[in-house]
């Protein structure tokens, strides 16, 4: 059994959908897992980062958490703005201040000072991994992967063409699949979409000290189920035997409607991109729930 600990920059829009918040709380527990800092990112990132800082707190980490870009990286308002999770911060101790450094410099120090070492998870909006790669293009060659929550690649029917996170900063999204990484790794909605629990389960089995924030988080709003989308991202850094993969190359299409951002996939076993093709839902339950017993 691989014991190796993995460095891991998470990215991270934590505060809208559930999922980065179950992510978090993943990492936290995962004993595999060096989290070495959190840049949030899309609307009102403090308020993300405050919502970070509170998961954090209840683990007793105290890793590096720093907001990053609002805006889209060509400048146009937020398709994110709001954090509606944020509502539950004052059930829960957090930072409300943080250091004043631009989360893109925070990230390329980080990196450069663990070359070949890094794990960028992305699992937000690109608009910081893109800003990265353009400003301080030594970074992709200095990482170990880049691992994702994006795109829909194949036709799965019930997932909506423009994946959310590349949605929301096309431009940023185009960037970053234009750019060469070791290892460039993407789970669409093609499988996250196959791994949702409904309340009734989430409520049985989020016991966990670390999980506690996350299920008062999740009962905002009219929920009734988490897919755990971008938890997939991160157990498969760890164990990758739940999914089959795909190489190819992704393009992003710029559309300016809702399908802004929707992705065409071709298959090549040279391709520079890695996508996630089928996942074995029980594995993947089994093998996230298993860091918190």
């Amino acid at each position: 059994m691989n014991n190796d600990k993995i460095k891991i920059l998470l990215d991270t829009d934590i505060g809208s959908d559930i999922d980065d918040a179950v992510t978090l709380a993943y990492l936290l527990a995962q004993p595999r897992c060096e989290l070495v800092g959190i840049t949030t990112v899309t609307g009102k990132p403090v308020e993300r980062a405050m919502v970070a800082s509170a998961i954090c707190k209840v683990a007793g980490n105290n890793v590096t958490i720093i907001p990053g870009a609002e805006n889209q990286i060509d400048g146009s308002p937020p398709r994110q703005p709001e954090v509606p999770q944020a509502v539950k911060l004052p059930n829960w101790d957090h930072d409300t201040e943080f250091p004043d450094q631009d989360a893109v410099e925070f990230m390329a120090e980080t990196i450069r000072k663990n070359p070949g070492e890094i794990v960028l998870l992305a699992v937000g909006p690109m608009t910081n991994v893109g800003r990265l790669f353009k400003t301080h293009p030594d970074i992709p060659g200095l990482l170990k992967s880049l691992q994702m929550m994006s795109g829909r690649f194949t036709n799965y029917p019930d997932a909506p063409k423009s994946e959310w996170n590349v949605h929301c900063d096309p431009t940023a999204a185009e960037i970053v699949y234009t750019t060469d990484v070791a290892k460039h790794t993407s789970l669409g909605l093609d499988v996250t979409m196959k791994v949702v629990v409904f309340t009734p389960e989430v409520v049985k089995t989020f016991k966990h000290k670390f999980l506690d924030p996350v299920l008062d988080m999740y009962h905002v709003g009219d929920r009734k189920r988490v897919y755990f989308h971008d938890p997939l991202a991160a157990v498969t850094l760890f164990d990758d035997s739940m999914c089959t993969f795909e190489n190819g190359t992704a393009t992003v299409n710029r559309i300016n409607n809702r399908d802004d951002g929707a992705i065409d996939w071709a298959p090549d076993k040279d391709g520079p991109h890695t996508i996630g093709l089928t996942v074995d839902v029980e594995g993947f339950f089994k093998s996230y729930f298993s860091v918190f017993e």
